[in-house]
């Protein structure tokens, strides 16, 4: 039986969801159309180990607003969901304030959830505690992540957003470093979309 486990990118799969597709994920049912999808893909059964999940809560400042107290306690709700899933891990990166760009927007940039995602990673490669991984992001420094794992002979499926005109939602050389690459499009993400809850 393969042994599978999934990386998400929050950061990367927020941006899919709310920019591209304009839908809210049920990160539930998403581990279980990755897990089913690779599994079709190795004709075997597949073990779900465990999902990962990397992001940071929002920034706030000193002291901080209003608003960015809400959606900190919007994200805050949302990391502790996840948490209940069946089988889920949340890693917490950091968002740090970097100033601003010319139009006075602020600049922020994640810190460590590269560096998390990539550990993981390898740690369970190493390891040989899985023999699939499926990781979400269109990041190319998860590419070193990649090759160690393909080294201990884990099988790496890319789940990545859409090419568009113009532009890709993903790394291309990352795409080219993975053994498997599923495009989530449109009834890809139909299936994993939050339903409505019942009254």
């Amino acid at each position: 039986m393969a042994r599978l486990a999934i990386f998400i990118d929050g950061g990367y799969l927020d941006a899919l969801a709310r920019d591209i597709f304009h839908v809210r994920i049920d990160n539930g049912l998403l581990s279980e159309q990755v897990t089913r999808t690779v599994a079709a893909g190795t004709v075997e059964l597949v073990d779900l180990l465990r999902t990962y999940y990397y992001d940071c809560l929002p920034y706030q400042s000193n002291p901080g607003t209003e608003e960015e107290k809400r959606l900190l306690l919007r994200k805050e709700n949302r990391f502790n969901a996840l948490r209940g899933l069946d089988n889920y891990t949340v890693r917490e990166g950091r968002l740090m304030f970097r100033g601003r760009d010319a139009n006075g927007q602020p600049i922020f940039q994640q810190k460590r959830v590269d560096l998390l995602m990539g550990l993981d990673f390898a740690m369970l490669s190493a390891k040989r505690q899985i023999t699939h991984a499926a990781v979400i992001t269109g990041d190319s420094d998860f590419i070193p992540a990649v090759e160690i794992a393909q080294q201990e002979g884990i099988v790496t499926w890319l789940f990545h957003g859409p090419r568009q005109t113009g532009h890709s939602t993903y790394a291309r050389e990352l795409w080219l470093a993975s053994d498997r690459r599923v495009e989530m499009d449109q009834a890809f993400m139909d299936s994993v979309v939050m339903q409505p809850r019942s009254p």
